[in-house]
């Protein structure tokens, strides 16, 4: 077999492999609205589902509750998964994702301090609710951002490697964390609570609005990197090869990082805390259909919503009528992925 026969074998075969991903995605979407609806007949589900019928309470379930979250999962899991993948390659490190970087911590803190200091939280009725959204979301999405520009920063100053920004990250991650732990300490039980549900990561509060906007926001950055495309693979053979090709190796990083950052905040702000799918999503990935980013980018913003989706299908399900936070089921399937990466990037 010549190398364009094998070529065009493997090109094949990895666009199989998205399509097949693609497909349990669309299943587990299936099976998600099913188990959703688990006490209401199939046959009206779908009926309510195919003739758009929002009169009837099965068609209220599903086209006000359960289509929106299941949107918004596929979309924060492709979001956040698209963002860990070009950390990863512009930073030349396995381990960077939104999480490892810090952005996450920061925009906790962000939220836990619209809580505290502008009276987001509330108790209502026994359960715990956040007053105002927007100020809530606003505060995690500037302190994201602010993380993001102090590692930009901190960059420009030390002239630091790529590799060395994860450190960065870390480091700052780590002061937001404490940040927010000294705001535990001094709030009162409202307020931890409020914090700690936020921090949490929820998709149960998703509208069409919030997908449609989160929607926009992504498919253009999603677009920007499939053109850029062949700079992330030259990225890949390293620096002097991209400048070879005419790439401008530190802008091209600057500019990557701040939209990816960007993404990251605006979907953590609005959702919690969603830990390790941008770590997750792209090692899977990767391990499918290569490094090649024609085929790395789909496939992981696909593998990312896919696995978010199943997560969330369980956290709902799993404990009812109790409804466990996605963020939680994301860590503890993050966590020994995180240590499987490290072991196997320095046993090397």
């Amino acid at each position: 077999m010549s190398s364009k026969d094998r070529y065009i074998r493997s090109s094949k075969h990895r666009e199989a492999a998205i399509l097949i991903v693609v497909l349990i995605t669309l299943i587990t979407a299936a099976v998600t609205l099913v188990v959703g609806n688990i006490n209401e007949g199939l046959g009206e589900i779908f009926k309510a589902l195919f003739t758009f019928d929002k009169s009837t309470k099965e068609g209220r379930f599903v086209w006000l509750i359960d289509l929106p979250m299941i949107v918004i999962a596929l979309i924060v899991g492709a979001g956040l998964s698209l963002s860990g993948t070009v950390m990863q390659c512009i930073l030349k490190n396995p381990l960077a994702s939104p999480y490892t970087l810090g952005l996450s911590s920061a925009a906790a803190f962000g939220a836990a301090f619209a809580i505290i200091f502008l009276d987001s939280g509330n108790s209502a009725l026994g359960s715990i609710s956040i007053d105002n959204p927007y100020v809530t979301m606003a505060c995690a999405f500037a302190f994201s951002m602010l993380a993001t520009g102090t590692i930009l920063l901190l960059t420009k100053m030390t002239n630091i490697s790529a590799e060395t920004m994860v450190l960065s990250g870390i480091a700052i991650g780590a002061i937001f964390s404490a940040g927010l732990s000294l705001m535990q300490y001094f709030a009162d039980s409202v307020q931890l609570s409020a914090m700690v549900s936020w921090s949490f990561g929820d998709l149960n509060h998703s509208d069409w609005k919030w997908d449609l906007i989160m929607l926009l926001i992504l498919l253009p950055i999603a677009a920007f990197f499939m053109l850029r495309r062949w700079d992330l693979n030259s990225l890949d053979a390293g620096d002097e090869v991209a400048k070879g090709l005419g790439v401008n190796t530190e802008r091209f990083r600057t500019l990557s990082l701040i939209i990816t950052a960007f993404l990251s905040a605006m979907l953590v702000s609005r959702y919690g805390v969603i830990a390790f799918i941008g770590l997750i999503g792209p090692h899977i990935a990767r391990m499918i259909v290569g490094s090649d980013h024609r085929y790395l980018i789909p496939m992981s913003m696909a593998m990312g919503g896919c696995i978010l989706l199943i997560a969330n299908c369980i956290g709902a399900n799993i404990a009812r009528p109790m409804v466990l936070p996605v963020g939680l089921l994301t860590s503890l399937l993050g966590g020994p992925m995180f240590i499987y990466l490290l072991i196997r990037r320095y046993r090397r």
